[in-house]
């Protein structure tokens, strides 16, 4: 991983986005570039004032010279310009989850992630930084869901991590055969890659994300890695990708905009 964006909006929420972006830079090494965007020309010099300061506070902790983006544009619209631009292979943001407001601050975070093909990774106010030793990886019937194990295995050999790929039973043989298949073929290109990696086929009993959520607590794991159907007409699956990203443990979760189903998947 050479180089990683960071959002930053000059909140708190921001300062979450680069804290996390500056520990996890101790493990990748990677060239660090912060990119806040402003709606009026008016805005950029004390923008650029503001994000010059942050970056004089933050440079000595870092191991390369941090660099900035500061310009015209929109969170939905230019991002995905801008990680194209710079040859970005993943991209960090702070996304609230806020009693009132939470639907609306999520379906924001969909919003922007699917604005663009690099991968995000999703901190809250309360995440804290700890090196990733289990990362979890939710697979299901789709083909889609498969476009975010080489991202995974990727993250996972910074850290030595251990995969944890899960699916949900399915009572439906079909169904159940295409879990069986997905499951397989992951199974395959992570021995052929020497990822350490476990797999689980997880209760029917709930929804999948309250499943993957008590996985999570009771595996201890660091980090939730998902595909997000941007494609899809299925509204729980936003419902699914949006709880998952705004997890009550505070985990970090990286998502990637899912391709076309024909697409390579790894």
């Amino acid at each position: 991983m050479k180089k990683i964006i960071v959002m930053h909006d000059f909140s708190p929420l921001g300062e979450s986005a680069l804290r996390y972006a500056m520990n996890l830079n101790k493990e990748t090494h990677a060239e660090l570039t912060l990119v806040h965007l402003v709606s009026k020309e008016s805005q950029l010099n004390d923008a650029i004032r503001k994000m010059d300061a942050i970056v004089t506070e933050n440079q000595h902790a870092s191991l390369k010279p941090i660099n900035k983006i500061v310009t015209l544009g929109s969170i939905f619209y230019s991002m995905g310009r801008i990680a194209k631009e710079e040859g970005a292979q993943l991209i960090i943001m702070g996304v609230k989850n806020t009693s009132g407001f939470q639907k609306l601050f999520r379906s924001n975070a969909i919003k922007v992630i699917s604005s663009t093909e690099v991968p995000f990774l999703l901190v809250q106010k309360e995440t804290v930084f700890r090196k990733v030793s289990k990362m979890i990886v939710p697979i299901d019937t789709t083909k889609e869901s498969l476009q975010i194990v080489h991202n995974a295995s990727e993250l996972a050999s910074i850290f030595n991590a251990v995969i944890h790929v899960v699916a949900q039973k399915q009572m439906d043989e079909t169904h159940s055969q295409q879990i069986k298949n997905r499951l397989l073929l992951v199974k395959k290109q992570y021995e052929e890659r020497h990822v350490p990696s476990v797999f689980e086929l997880l209760p029917q009993s709930g929804s999948f994300q309250k499943q993957i959520s008590e996985y999570v607590t009771r595996t201890q794991s660091d980090l939730i890695a998902l595909a997000y159907h941007s494609e899809s007409l299925l509204p729980q699956f936003d419902n699914f990708a949006q709880d998952l990203i705004s997890n009550n443990q505070y985990i970090p979760c990286m998502v990637l905009n899912s391709k076309l189903a024909s697409a390579l998947y790894f």
